[in-house]
């Protein structure tokens, strides 16, 4: 079947499910899909997977529509709207575990869970937009990252529906991973390729009595960079950046590149930590408290240069952070502490500029041992941009058998992924 015959898909998936499940794309999701089918539990799921396997057509899941969006060269046939499985399971703020659905956003969880004194702490843009399938699927992370981990770190158990409809689930409430594999490492960040997740399982942690943040401006990155690693050396951050000044400048805050704290605990640890992060900070250094600071921590985890013509993400060895952002060219964003920065490229009238640039900046990070990931491009830089770095003749061979293994026919979500997998 045409993957770009939408009546006969609507036809066929409605058979499936029912009309009523069956839409046409918006928005962001005309980027990412020719039709979108809204199942309402894992079965339905199954039964679209069987037939896409049957019937040779593409599909991938779908939270918002913005990875998605961002990323895929050409849609795919079927976008697998988990909107209708948004319900938390099981919650068990004793055990300080939670079961839920992947469309549920970060925002919603964590309203239930804050009743509880209690959060989810990964802190991707925007978290009212962001699903839980997304969150996994995506590895989306924020600026917690640096004291809570990344979501691989924050996951402890995973279902999803896989090859020929079948429901696979791993950790969580279950003794043994399937096939020895490490479920919720192999499905974390595998961008819909693998199978189409169904429920999570997250361990969730104590929110802070108290937050503030700390901000100074530096005349260049490298004072800024070396200010942020001494910090990082002194003190125990909930998190740690470094913004360019155009980002700084988008904050809110004042010029320069600014270094910028997370200070979180206890009312008397919160004292303690802005006493000493003021004293090592330049001159001018200023700490916001308050509904003041849990606006600048929200301005700060949502800042993520949509509008920029190409927006990646480097990891790097914290000690070459600051060399890898040097370019003018440039924006950025930078986790101080993990060596992790989202930086942002603007066309200007030359779009191959900034294809330019990033092959640059590519190139750089490679010579620091790091890796660099695009994370959006414009539509008209997407032909022959690479997305993902090539990994090692080894890495990409045992990724290319988990793609055989887990998608013998190809459907899910395809080139969407490292070396077009």
């Amino acid at each position: 079947m045409n993957d770009h015959d939408a009546p006969q898909l609507v036809r066929t998936f409605a058979a499936l499910i029912g009309e009523s499940r069956i839409r046409a794309p918006q928005g962001r999701e005309t980027r990412a899909a020719s039709i979108i089918a809204e199942p309402h539990d894992a079965r339905e799921v199954a039964e679209i997977i069987r037939k896409c396997e049957a019937d040779a057509i593409t599909l991938a899941p779908i939270g918002a529509g913005r990875t998605l969006a961002a990323m895929r060269p050409a849609p795919v046939a079927v976008g697998v709207s988990l909107a209708h499985m948004a319900a938390i399971i099981a919650y068990e703020p004793d055990d300080m575990t939670v079961i839920a659905e992947p469309g549920l956003t970060l925002a919603a969880l964590n309203r239930q869970t804050a009743q509880h004194g209690q959060h989810l702490p990964a802190d991707p843009p925007h978290p009212e937009l962001a699903t839980l399938g997304a969150l996994v699927g995506a590895a989306h992370a924020g600026p917690m990252r640096h004291a809570e981990g990344t979501v691989r770190d924050l996951l402890i158990g995973v279902r999803f529906a896989g090859h020929g409809g079948r429901l696979v689930h791993g950790g969580g409430r279950v003794v043994k991973n399937v096939a020895g594999y490490d479920l919720m490492k192999v499905m974390t960040g595998s961008f819909g390729t693998l199978g189409v997740i169904t429920e999570t399982t997250f361990k969730v942690r104590p929110m802070a009595e108290q937050y503030a943040i700390a901000f100074a401006a530096y005349g260049d990155v490298a004072s800024a960079s070396a200010a942020a690693a001494q910090l990082h050396h002194a003190a125990a951050l909930a998190h740690l950046e470094v913004a360019s000044p155009a980002a700084s400048h988008a904050l809110g805050l004042r010029g320069g590149f600014t270094v910028i704290a997370g200070l979180a605990g206890s009312a008397a640890e919160v004292a303690e930590l802005s006493a000493r992060t003021r004293a090592m900070l330049a001159a001018g250094a200023e700490i916001m408290t308050g509904a003041e600071a849990i606006a600048a921590r929200e301005r700060l985890r949502d800042c993520d240069f949509a509008d920029a013509a190409i927006v990646a993400l480097i990891a790097v060895p914290p000690a070459e952070l600051a060399r890898c952002l040097e370019p003018a060219e440039v924006e950025f964003v930078a986790h101080a502490g993990c060596g992790v920065a989202r930086i942002s490229l603007s066309s200007g009238a030359n779009p191959a500029e900034a294809c330019a640039a990033l092959a640059r900046i590519r190139m750089a990070v490679h010579a620091a041992g790091g890796n660099l990931r695009v994370l959006h491009a414009a539509s008209e830089m997407r032909p022959g941009l690479e997305f993902f770095d090539q990994p090692p003749r080894a890495a990409f061979a045992l990724m290319q058998t988990l793609k055989r293994t887990f998608d013998p026919h190809g459907v899910f979500n395809p080139r969407c992924f490292v070396g077009g997998l």
